[in-house]
């Protein structure tokens, strides 16, 4: 099964990849893990994309696409593959349809209010990486860990949220309208109130897996 997912940042998408992953054993590709390792491998897409990358420059979209159609000829892809954050435009996902054969974009949909919640609320701790919910913290402000204080990453802000959110809106939403006429899409409503594994049961059914 040859997979995209879609839906805005918080809404679930690497939570149910992992999940999808782990069942179907079939790997889960975001455009990031694709670049490391072709940089890793020595490509001659890689070696390009290391230039950009060394620099702090964007890895351009003709790099980033030719780095994704060499990832999908591995043989881990064999039996399928979730590509999670590409494409993230309708250039790129027409540039797609030339070498993959796509079964399913799956859109995790989720209030934009709900989303902003969720991620301000998160709370990291520097030293060891540890991640938790103010939700769950009862006024907690220190590691369970290590005892260090724990800090809202500058990401995790309510405005940085909504640009990104709205960055997604002018970018990446168009995708939904693209993979809806080619009959591909399918739309998963995520439960704010539910439980991952309730939401992950709602991925399941829409994908057809018994």
């Amino acid at each position: 099964m040859n997979l995209i997912f879609l839906g805005p940042p918080g809404a679930g998408k690497g939570t149910h990849a992992q999940r999808l992953m782990n069942e179907l054993g079939i790997p889960q590709i975001s455009t990031g893990d694709a670049l490391r390792q072709a940089v890793k491998n020595g490509t001659e897409l890689g070696k390009a994309a290391k230039a950009y990358m060394e620099a702090g420059d964007l890895v351009p979209d003709e790099l980033v696409i030719g780095i994704v159609e060499e990832r999908l000829k591995a043989d881990d892809c064999r039996k399928g593959y979730i590509l999670d954050g590409f494409p993230r435009t309708v250039k790129q996902a027409e540039a797609l349809s030339g070498f993959a054969d796509i079964d399913v974009a799956l859109n995790l949909s989720l209030a934009d209010e709900v989303i902003i919640k969720r991620l301000s609320g998160r709370r990291v701790c520097l030293k060891c990486g540890g991640t938790y919910h103010v939700s769950t913290l009862n006024g907690r402000e220190d590691c369970a860990n290590c005892g260090e204080k724990l800090v809202q990453r500058k990401d995790d802000s309510p405005e940085t949220i909504q640009n990104r959110l709205n960055v997604y809106a002018v970018q990446t939403a168009p995708l939904i309208d693209y993979y809806q006429q080619k009959g591909l899409l399918k739309t998963v409503e995520c439960q704010p109130e539910a439980t991952v594994e309730e939401n992950y049961q709602r991925v399941r059914e829409a994908l057809g897996i018994a």
